[in-house]
């Protein structure tokens, strides 16, 4: 009879500068055939340009798997907290910024 695998137990370091965190308020989302590349930005008021903070490089299907996970984490969070608010309250919207879907594909190889 096939008994049932355990699941692997994975022990991940992290360190003290990679706990402190980076703060981002923009997303850049493109894609190959064969990954998702993610670019973390922070623009910040009165200032005419930012840089790429980091540059996250996954398969479709890690990127996938990463939807569902965040997926299911803003389900808890809103069930928790409330629903959370996009772009502002209805009688005073705010312009949209940062993290927005854009159709950004990447020739392979770049």
């Amino acid at each position: 009879m096939n008994q049932p695998q355990q699941p692997q137990q994975i022990n991940i370091e992290l360190s003290e500068k990679e706990a402190e965190g980076i703060y981002a308020n923009l997303a850049m989302i493109m894609h190959s055939p064969t990954e998702i590349i993610i670019d973390f930005a922070r623009i910040m008021p009165r200032m005419p340009k930012s840089k790429v903070l980091a540059r996250i490089i996954m398969t479709p299907m890690h990127a996938k798997m990463l939807h569902k996970a965040l997926t299911d984490n803003i389900t808890k969070f809103e069930s928790q907290f409330g629903e959370i608010k996009m772009y502002g309250s209805p009688d005073k919207p705010s312009k949209p910024i940062g993290f927005q879907s854009t159709s950004g594909e990447v020739e392979e190889g770049k």
